[in-house]
């Protein structure tokens, strides 16, 4: 590897030193391989505190008390006890709050939220929690979100009280308005008496925030920047769960659909393996509500107008953490996936089936009777074969031989494992041609000189064209040292997707990973998109992810310098290029990237192109290649447009150094 890395900064030190004309050619008039709409999407995994925490709009850590340590993230006083016997049977425990033996002590509890609860000035929340008074009677329960740490003032920075009245379990709701914009306060609930009178026994259980404002104003929501952000990328698929999170640390914590959907007060916690992967970053409070489940990953997609691709488990733990010499104890046996692979057919079901099916009515109940028109459905994360037991293969072929005859209209991917090249990925790969997958998952997170290697620019120019199409399901570049979200990292990401984008011929889906982090929760970098509890920055990656999906046309167009595709080669000067045509607006998309360190001139023929109407340029450039976007400046490097300049048929440019163009001509 430090040899690759000492070519390839040789490769990068050399650009710039050529005087040969960039000549390119596109033919405006052969549009070739049809781009996929699904060509470009995202991948959510539950890293990095994507849902909780993230994504998901829930203020409350450990809602329903369901921590394995039932009182993480609260803190109690007074006369508070522990019950297990609650209205959901999925998440049975509770607290019961008691007068606490004196007029001026205090019942209650109080939450830290994820990093801290955080609310907006003007800004309006809705607090519910489920209630009862079980010895019968009425009380009121004081809910305030307080700022601890506040010196000289009162802590309380908003206010409302709830009535609980009656021994059956009730759901009860109220609203408050932010009276300041902080970042680290606490959720406390008093209880108190009714009318003055004397204080009654009250359960309280499913204890949640959420912001009114959510994306598309949604109770059980989205916080609203980010998923704006996700909306803004126009993916064209969404792969979900995951990830490591479908496989689980064991089958146990297996990430199980059948959990994440109905009621979202009954849906059962599940552990997130990556609280405690690394232990260098490690949360132990880092566990999964369920809350963002599997309904609202399906009307994520109908919002976003793209396909869903959910991925199941094949009955393999991550291999990662399990020895296959344990195969009894952490994956399931051949023999003994029946309930694994109806699971995926229950998935269908769910998705498309009628509302008078079991899973159909189960989506209905939940407010959509109409089908969510599922077309993918992924098995398997990143598993593999050994060489003397093909774990994985033997797996698939019984998932396939039973959901390709139920369910023909569905497009099945499988995986290469977890590496780009080597043992594992030279196994796997002829075999996903052998069981006639539709597609397979290729995943690659690897440095700067892996990106630039010959091999690797030119990744997909000589793959087999009659074999199953292309799912480059995780990738991104690992900046040099700490691996985070610099310029040049996404410069070269940039510069490898116009191989993706020339062969989409077999390449019908791309997605980075991961996709969310929180600052002061993050297991992984780099990542697309940063936030923490009131802000949010979108990285380097997120614009160059962001411009290809925007522009991807609907055909590919050929286009070459030298007579060869441009990927960067030694005559090439630093330069990779690609091109397509939207024929739906009548617009040409090329995108040259100059991954050198001096400015380019690209002379570009445009033939064939008997008239345009005009051009311009969108920039995404930077001078210091360890630059990144951040919180307190997150439009450090962002697309910048102007307009260019055609001489009839001819583009002639200039390409900065270090940047990424695309050029629009209608």
């Amino acid at each position: 590897m430090k040899k690759k890395f000492f070519v390839a900064i040789m490769f990068l030190a050399t650009l710039g030193a050529y005087a040969a004309p960039n000549e390119m050619t596109v033919l405006t008039n052969k549009p070739g391989a049809k781009v996929q709409s699904t060509m470009y999407g995202i991948f959510f995994e539950d890293i990095n505190f994507a849902a909780d925490g993230g994504l998901y709009a829930e203020m409350v850590k450990n809602r329903s008390f369901e921590f394995p340590q039932n009182f993480m993230g609260w803190r109690t006083f007074g006369n508070v006890e522990l019950k297990n016997d609650g209205p959901f049977d999925k998440n049975p425990h509770y607290v019961r709050l008691s007068y606490a033996g004196h007029a001026h002590k205090h019942t209650g509890i109080e939450n830290e939220g994820f990093f801290g609860i955080s609310t907006k000035k003007g800004e309006k929340y809705r607090f519910s929690v489920w209630a009862r008074c079980p010895e019968g009677g009425k009380s009121t329960i004081l809910v305030q979100v307080v700022d601890n740490a506040t010196m000289g003032e009162r802590q309380e920075q908003a206010v409302c009280h709830v009535d609980v009245e009656g021994k059956e379990w009730k759901k009860y709701t109220a609203e408050f308005e932010a009276k300041k914009t902080l970042n680290k306060q606490s959720l406390r609930i008093f209880l108190r008496g009714f009318n003055k009178q004397s204080i009654v026994t009250t359960d309280l259980e499913h204890v949640s925030l959420f912001p009114v404002d959510t994306w598309k104003g949604r109770e059980n929501g989205m916080r609203k920047d980010l998923a704006q952000a996700l909306a803004d990328l126009k993916p064209g698929i969404f792969r979900f769960p995951g990830g490591c999170i479908v496989e689980g640390t064991d089958l146990e914590t297996r990430y199980q659909w059948k959990n994440s959907v109905g009621p979202v007060e009954n849906r059962p916690l599940n552990e997130n393996r990556w609280h405690y992967t690394f232990d260098h970053r490690f949360y132990p409070d880092y566990y999964q509500s369920y809350g963002l489940g599997f309904f609202e990953f399906f009307q994520l997609c109908e919002d976003f107008g793209c396909e869903a691709l959910p991925v199941i488990s094949c009955g393999l733990s991550c291999q990662f953490q399990n020895d296959i010499r344990d195969e009894k104890k952490v994956h399931v046996a051949l023999d003994d996936l029946d309930s694994y692979i109806q699971d995926a057919l229950d998935l269908i079901e769910f998705a498309n089936g009628a509302p008078t099916t079991k899973w159909g009515k189960v989506r209905a109940d939940m407010g959509h009777p109409e089908p969510f028109n599922l077309k993918y459905l992924g098995v398997g994360n990143e598993q593999w074969d050994y060489k003397d037991n093909p774990a994985f293969t033997a797996r698939l072929k019984k998932f396939l031989d039973v959901l390709k005859k139920a369910h023909p209209e569905i497009k099945y991917i499988g995986t290469t494992g977890p590496d780009s090249e080597g043992e594992k990925f030279d196994m796997l790969q002829p075999k996903m041609k052998e069981l006639k997958a539709d597609l397979y998952d290729e995943h690659f997170y690897r440095n700067e000189a892996w990106f630039m290697a010959k091999e690797n620019r030119h990744r997909y120019d000589n793959y087999d064209r009659k074999g199953p199409k292309i799912f480059a399901g995780e990738y991104a570049c690992h900046g040099k040292g700490k691996k985070w979200n610099h310029f040049n990292a996404s410069l070269m990401e940039a510069a490898f997707m116009t191989g993706i984008e020339r062969n989409a011929d077999i390449v019908y889906m791309a997605t980075y990973a991961p996709l969310f982090a929180h600052v002061e929760g993050w297991q992984w970098r780099p990542d697309l998109i940063w936030y923490d509890n009131l802000r949010s920055f979108k990285s380097c990656s997120y614009y160059v992810q962001q411009l290809y999906s925007l522009y991807k046309g609907t055909n590919v167009l050929p286009l070459t310098m030298n007579g060869k595709v441009v990927a960067g080669d030694e005559d090439q000067n630093g330069l990779f290029a690609s091109s397509v045509v939207n024929k739906e607006t009548g617009e040409i998309y090329i995108k040259i990237i100059n991954v050198g360190s001096t400015a380019q001139t690209a002379k570009v023929t445009l033939k064939g192109l008997k008239k345009a109407a005009g051009a311009k340029c969108i920039t995404l450039n930077s001078t210091d290649p360890i630059a990144e976007n951040t919180l307190d400046n997150p439009n450090k490097i962002v697309p910048v447009e102007t307009a260019a300049q055609l001489n009839g048929n001819i583009l002639e440019t200039e390409v900065p150094a270090s940047s990424f163009c695309v050029y629009v001509i209608k």
